[in-house]
C-alpha cells in the first residue's frame, strides 16, 4: 500500500519483487511459446479488417497477429516465417557449408550408380521383353533365344558404365538442375514442425534458461522498482516500471543466448550461451538437416519433379539414347535393317523412357537413403566445426532476429498488466 507522504510499505517490499519475478518468468515462458505455437494460425474474424488490411503498413501486415482474410489471432513466429527462415537458413548457413554439388558428391555418385545398376538389372529382362512385345511382337518372337540372351547380356555388361556416366553428368550439371534455396524452402514450408524441432531441439537448454532467467532478474529489478516508488510514490510508476522490467528481462534473456559472439572478460557470462555449445549444437543441426532436408530422396525429387525437372529429363534422354545404341553394339545396323530406322528409333525411345523412369526408385529407396545420410551428416558437422563464432551465430540467429522485437513488446505489455494488477490488489 502506498500511503501519501510515507511512500511504499513493507508489504510493497515483499509483493513488488515477487510480482516482477513471477511476471518475468511468465513473460519469458509465454515468449518461448510464442516462438513455436501454434503451428497454424488461430484467430477470429473481425468485421472490416479485410477491407483495412491492404491499407496497413507492410511491417504490420506481416505480423503473426493478422491475416489478409480479416482475422486477428496468433501463429508461432517460427512457423509463420517458414519461407523467410528457410531462405535465411540457406543464405546465412547452408550456403557457407557448401554448394548443392558438394552435398551431392558427399552422397557418393559411384554408390548411386551401383544402386541404379542393381535396380535396373533386376527388371531388365521384363522391361526389354515388354517393350519388344509392344513394339514388334513378331520380330521378338522370331528372334532365336541365343540372340535374345546375347542382347540382354551385352546390355547388362554396359549397365555399370551407363549408370556411372549418368550420375557423373548429373553431378557436373547439378547446380543447373537444382535450385538449392527453393528445395530447402519447399522442405521447411512443408515441415513447419521441423523448423520448430530445429530451434527447440538445438536450443532446449538456452530456452529453459531464458524462462528461469525471467524470475532471477525480475526479483532484483522489483527491488529497484520499490526504491523508485519510494522517491516517486505515484500510481503510474508501477505499470511503467513493469513495462521496463518486462522488456528488459526478455531483451537480456535473448541477448545472453547469442551475445557476445567472442568472449569478453568484462561481461559476467563471458560469451553467448549458445556459442559455448557450438560443437553440441553442430552435431544436432547436422543430424536434423541430413535426415530431413538435404537427403538423397529430396535431391532426387527436386531433380525429377522440381522447377528444373525438364532439364533433368533432357539430360537423362541425351545420356541414355547413345547408351542404348552402345548396348546394342555391332548388331545395331542389322537390327535397324530388320526393323526399319523409324521402328528402331521408337524402340530406343521406349527403352530410354523406361530406364529414366527407374531413376526415381534409386532416390526413394529408404534403406539406401539411410545408409547415405550419415555422409551428409558428417559433412555438415565437419564444415560447421570450422565456422567462426560469428558465422555460427549468424546462421542460427538470423532466422528469428527480425521478429525478436515482438518478444520484447510482449514482455513490456505483460509488465504493464502486472503493475496494474498489483495496483488493483494492494491499492495506491
Amino acid at each position: 500500500m502506498v500511503i501519501p507522504g510515507l511512500g511504499p510499505t513493507w508489504t510493497d517490499l515483499i509483493t513488488i519483487p515477487l510480482f516482477t519475478g513471477i511476471i518475468g518468468y511468465i513473460t519469458n515462458w509465454t515468449g518461448v511459446l510464442m516462438l513455436f505455437a501454434p503451428l497454424d494460425f488461430r484467430g477470429v474474424r473481425v468485421p472490416g479488417l479485410r477491407v483495412i488490411f491492404p491499407l496497413l503498413p507492410r511491417r504490420v501486415q506481416v505480423l503473426p497477429l493478422l491475416r489478409y482474410t480479416g482475422e486477428v489471432g496468433w501463429q508461432g513466429i517460427v512457423p509463420s516465417r517458414a519461407a523467410t527462415m528457410a531462405s535465411l537458413a540457406v543464405d546465412k548457413g547452408l550456403a557457407k557449408l557448401g554448394s548443392i554439388g558438394d552435398f551431392y558428391r558427399e552422397l557418393e555418385p559411384e554408390r548411386i550408380a551401383e544402386h541404379l545398376t542393381a535396380t535396373v538389372d533386376v527388371q531388365l529382362d521384363g522391361m526389354v521383353d515388354a517393350i519388344m512385345r509392344a513394339e514388334d511382337p513378331q520380330f521378338w518372337a522370331d528372334l532365336p533365344p541365343v540372340v535374345k540372351d546375347a542382347v540382354l547380356a551385352r546390355v547388362r555388361q554396359q549397365l555399370p558404365g551407363v549408370a556411372q556416366t549418368l550420375t557423373t553428368r548429373i553431378g557436373e550439371h547439378i547446380d543447373q538442375l537444382i535450385d538449392a534455396k527453393l528445395m530447402v524452402i519447399a522442405q521447411l514450408q512443408k515441415r513447419r514442425d521441423l523448423l520448430n524441432e530445429i530451434f527447440q531441439g538445438l536450443g532446449r537448454k538456452e530456452l529453459r534458461f531464458m524462462q528461469n532467467f525471467g524470475f532471477y532478474l525480475g526479483v532484483p529489478l522489483g527491488l529497484v522498482l520499490f526504491v523508485v516508488l519510494h522517491f516517486y510514490p505515484a500510481a503510474w510508476v508501477l505499470p511503467a516500471g513493469g513495462a521496463v522490467i518486462g522488456w528488459t528481462v526478455n531483451y537480456l534473456g535473448v541477448t545472453m543466448i547469442f551475445e557476445p559472439v567472442f568472449p569478453k572478460a568484462y561481461i559476467p557470462w563471458k560469451q553467448g550461451l549458445f556459442i559455448k555449445r557450438q560443437r553440441e549444437v553442430t552435431d544436432g543441426y547436422a543430424a536434423l538437416i541430413s535426415r530431413h532436408v538435404i537427403t538423397l530422396e529430396n535431391i532426387g525429387h527436386e531433380l525429377l519433379h522440381g522447377p528444373r525437372a525438364d532439364r533433368t529429363r533432357r539430360l537423362l534422354t541425351d545420356t541414355l539414347r547413345p547408351a542404348v545404341d552402345q548396348a546394342v553394339g555391332p548388331a545395331r545396323i542389322a537390327v535397324q535393317a530388320a526393323l526399319g530406322p523409324g521402328h528402331y528409333d521408337r524402340i530406343r525411345a521406349a527403352l530410354v523412357r523406361e530406364a529414366a523412369g527407374m531413376a526415381p526408385v534409386t532416390f526413394t529407396d529408404s534403406g539406401f537413403n539411410r545408409r547415405q545420410a550419415h555422409r551428409i551428416n558428417d559433412f555438415i558437422a565437419r564444415q560447421m566445426r570450422q565456422m567462426g563464432p560469428d558465422d555460427f551465430v549468424e546462421m542460427l540467429r538470423s532466422a528469428i532476429k527480425q521478429d525478436e522485437w515482438l518478444l520484447f513488446v510482449h514482455g513490456g505489455v505483460l509488465g504493464v498488466a502486472a503493475g496494474l494488477l498489483h495496483l488493483a490488489i494492494f491499492g495506491v
